[in-house]
């Protein structure tokens, strides 16, 4: 099988030629008419927004591919979330070689119940309500934003950190397998992206597959 990178939308960095692999240039957050046909690849790597990594990463779930698998990234944006919680190279030379021939470090991979997944980093910013992950009370009452990220750790699936906002508060950090929210409406940000409509409650929770990223050390 050839590997195969999917170069997303107008921002995507430049992908050299390389033996073994085909570049197919597709939308940002591309769906399911875009790529579906291009996910029997080894390695498949995105090309993109931490935003376009979670709609490639979502087709592999939606076609019982995650088990099989391995995932490469090239980050658009040197504040990418995920290679910062991952360690991955921004510069797009070193994080193609990477992802070409690095190996497999499988990392949480989080779902919610509106259907979506994140790879990087979900927000709210001010909210108020309730909100637990798994057992353990992580807010009642205001916060200033909560933020929720697979954990880099190894703990449970997920991290969470409530900033509430008052005068030398120490911000609230649990991990968990999953973090449920209800409140009054809000939006929550999903990878950069905000959800279409306000919503009044949320979970985020790891799924029972991991994401098989590629981040093993590789020869620069």
């Amino acid at each position: 099988m050839r590997g195969r990178v999917l170069v997303c939308g107008a921002s995507a960095p430049a992908v050299p030629e390389v033996d073994g692999l085909t570049v197919h240039r597709v939308g940002e957050r591309p769906g399911k008419a875009e790529v579906d046909d291009l996910l029997d690849a080894d390695p498949l790597i995105v090309a993109g927004t931490d935003a376009d990594l979670a709609a490639v990463v979502l087709r592999l779930l939606r076609k019982e591919k995650l088990a099989s698998t391995r995932v490469g990234y090239v980050p658009a944006d040197p504040a990418s979330e995920v290679a910062a919680l991952w360690g991955l190279p921004t510069d797009p030379v070193r994080a193609l070689a990477l992802a070409i021939q690095g190996e497999v470090d499988p990392v949480p991979l989080l779902r919610d119940d509106n259907g979506g997944v994140l790879v990087g980093r979900g927000t709210f910013g001010a909210i108020r309500g309730v909100a637990y992950c798994d057992d353990d009370l992580a807010l009642r009452g205001t916060a200033r934003s909560v933020e929720v990220s697979p954990d880099s750790e190894g703990g449970s699936g997920l991290t969470v950190r409530v900033v509430k906002g008052l005068v030398f508060k120490r911000p609230v950090t649990l991990s968990g397998r999953a973090f449920q929210l209800g409140c009054i409406p809000t939006r929550p940000t999903s990878d950069g992206v905000p959800f279409p409509r306000a919503i009044t409650r949320w979970t985020w929770y790891r799924h029972t597959e991991d994401l098989r990223l590629v981040r093993g050390l590789a020869e620069m």
